[in-house]
């Protein structure tokens, strides 16, 4: 039976907004969110923080929660991702980025169940191939066997920074690229953004978890709230999404 488990890439370096996983909403650090609604996919979840002197307090938050981690390069992302994946066993990854506090756990398991069932270990999948859903909800499916040759082969800076443009363009993948749209018939609402890279991110997510509670709702909901408040989805409207 294959070991399928979660690596979120976590850190708390930010050129736009430092420290940014471990500020408060109503109470509770965003990176509390992320970690409680992943929880909800059914799947192990790993953190993959860095070596830098700074995520001492990462390292610090995944043994207080008793979440298993590993430290490893702050550049070199992919090396990261593999070992985590090495270290803990695990034959198929889903890569999350924590600066998603309300990325949806069922979404995630529904898609690794179907990816299981299917077992291709050359296929990559991922709900942002194409992109429909909200900066926030992204996630991506792979192989050990995919991963494993990314992070022997891959070797421009940009491939190892940003772990899957090797996954997605090397041969090994060539027509085995889905996407995972099929569970959310909803239309395209690529045009909001619930992802946390700037203050004025931050004052988004705040406001649907201080005022709306939106951590605590199912996909629809949430989905349904960010099209019924435009006055806050307005607030990050313009940032423009870095380069990935």
């Amino acid at each position: 039976m294959q070991k399928a488990g979660i690596i979120s890439q976590v850190r708390m370096g930010s050129t736009r907004l430092p420290g940014k996983v471990l500020l408060p909403a109503a109470g509770r650090p965003l990176l509390d969110y992320h970690v409680a609604r992943l929880a909800q996919s059914g799947l192990p979840l790993y953190l993959a923080t860095t070596t830098e002197p700074a995520d001492d307090a990462l390292a610090a938050y995944a043994e207080a929660h008793a979440l298993p981690y590993h430290r490893g390069s702050e550049t070199d992302v992919l090396a990261r991702y593999y070992e985590t994946a090495v270290k803990f066993g695990l034959d198929v990854i889903v890569r999350v980025t924590s600066d998603c506090p309300l990325v949806d756990g069922p979404l995630i398991g529904a898609a690794v169940a179907r990816y299981l069932a299917d077992a291709d270990p050359l296929e990559f999948r991922s709900n942002s191939l194409i992109r429909s859903f909200p900066r926030g909800l992204d996630f991506e499916i792979f192989s050990m066997q995919l991963l494993a040759e990314a992070h022997e082969r891959a070797s421009s800076p940009y491939e190892r920074e940003h772990v899957t443009p090797y996954l997605k363009t090397g041969s090994a993948t060539a027509g085995r690229l889905r996407n995972v749209d099929e569970v959310w018939p909803g239309g395209d609402l690529s045009r909001f953004r619930i992802t946390l890279d700037t203050p004025e991110d931050y004052e988004v997510l705040r406001r649907l978890i201080e005022e709306h509670h939106a951590d605590q709702l199912a996909l629809t909901e949430l989905l349904a709230l960010l099209e019924a408040h435009p006055e806050i989805m307005a607030l990050n409207a313009e940032v423009e999404q870095k380069t990935t």
